[in-house]
């Protein structure tokens, strides 16, 4: 994999994390090769891909035997493997973190998707994770419903950086940049020091654009104006949440934060799929090439951006974001509502968290049990 495409990506001012952590891309080095060569600059766990690896690798072997020994549950077992994993990133990361000055370098760790309803678990549970790591770029992941934005805020109010996930609209990541003032702001009221604060709010844009392209099919009226539809409503929702994103930027809230060395909260596009072949595979990738976001993809797709991406660091205008507006607001010509999309899209994202998290345990305890037989 040549790192052109992904260095032009990085010097437009995109940070570009990894997504996913597990022994076997460590055992060579994977993920310090990536930062050294692919310009990689951050990494967030995926509990599916832990259990494939689980299931596939056999990497994880010796440390089950030695839970096993230990009699630990599956849930410990778990926990312990995703601190270990996060722990190796985090150091080979730390170079990223330390040349930053903690602005970047940061690795999201998934915390129990069960607990998504329940805030005060969430925190305890950031809180243990965080300590389990050790380590200052390690931040966790918290779902945007109504219980985990109190999280979020609670979290960041601790000094615990979280990456505030499942945002599928403009007016969540509103309620998800209000946690992030109303943490750093009781942050400060208790005198802790605002910079090594980290956070970001991230949009799996790939899950719009397929919910919505679903149903512009199942319209039946008007096809060629829902064809030309088809694939614009993740890059909408990108440009609306940034519209709000900079405009933030100007209020006296956020600039008496900044003045006392808080960083913004980072957009994050996050691509959770394998593309396509193809250089059509890396149009999302480059049409957000957006300076002071991030992108959030798996290896496959750094290789796809590799081979087939053509880089332009973009800069979106007042038409952008009114181009946007009515992209959206069309949609309700074929009974689309992107509300009721968006709020869909929420519940079937923790579905999905949870199905992973289970297959995660269903992964550890056969391994456990062989283990102590």
């Amino acid at each position: 994999m040549t790192g052109h495409e992904l260095r032009r990506l990085a010097s437009s001012g995109v940070s570009v994390r990894l997504t996913g952590l597990d022994r076997t891309r460590r055992a060579g080095g994977g993920l310090a090769a990536l930062v050294r060569d692919q310009h990689v600059t951050g990494a967030t766990s995926d509990p599916a891909a832990l259990a494939a690896s689980l299931a596939d690798s056999g990497a994880y072997d010796d440390l089950l035997r030695a839970l096993a020994a230990r009699g630990v549950t599956a849930d410990a077992a778990v926990r312990t493997l995703t601190a270990e994993d996060a722990r190796s990133a985090c150091d080979a990361l730390a170079p990223v973190h330390r040349e930053t000055d903690g602005a970047d370098g940061h690795v999201s760790v998934a915390l129990d998707a069960r607990l998504a309803r329940d805030a005060e678990a969430t925190v305890q549970q950031a809180r243990a994770l965080v300590r389990e790591v050790g380590r200052p770029n390690a931040t966790v992941e918290i779902p945007a419903t109504d219980e985990g934005l109190g999280a979020v805020t609670a979290c960041l109010a601790e000094g615990i950086g979280v990456n505030v996930t499942l945002l599928f609209s403009p007016e969540r990541y509103d309620q998800a940049r209000e946690a992030h003032l109303a943490g750093l702001e009781q942050a400060l009221a208790a005198g802790r020091a605002l910079g090594p604060i980290a956070s970001a709010a991230a949009f799996p844009l790939g899950r719009i654009d397929a919910a919505v392209d679903t149903l512009l099919d199942r319209a039946g009226v008007g096809a060629s104006e829902a064809k030309a539809l088809r694939g614009t409503a993740a890059l909408a929702v990108a440009r609306l949440a940034h519209e709000r994103f900079t405009a933030h930027l100007t209020t006296p809230r956020w600039q008496h934060l900044a003045a006392h060395g808080a960083r913004p909260q980072r957009l994050l596009w996050a691509s959770d799929t394998v593309p396509e072949p193809g250089p059509r595979a890396t149009r999302r990738i480059t049409e957000l090439a957006v300076p002071g976001t991030a992108h959030t993809m798996p290896e496959a797709t750094m290789r796809a951006v590799a081979a087939h991406g053509a880089v332009v660091p973009r800069t979106w205008t007042r038409h952008s974001y009114d181009a946007s507006r009515k992209k959206l607001a069309y949609l309700k010509s074929f009974g689309i509502g992107f509300a009721d999309v968006a709020s869909a899209l929420e519940e079937e994202g923790l579905k999905k968290s949870h199905a992973s998290w289970h297959s995660l345990l269903d992964a550890v305890s056969p391994a456990l049990d062989e283990g102590r037989s």
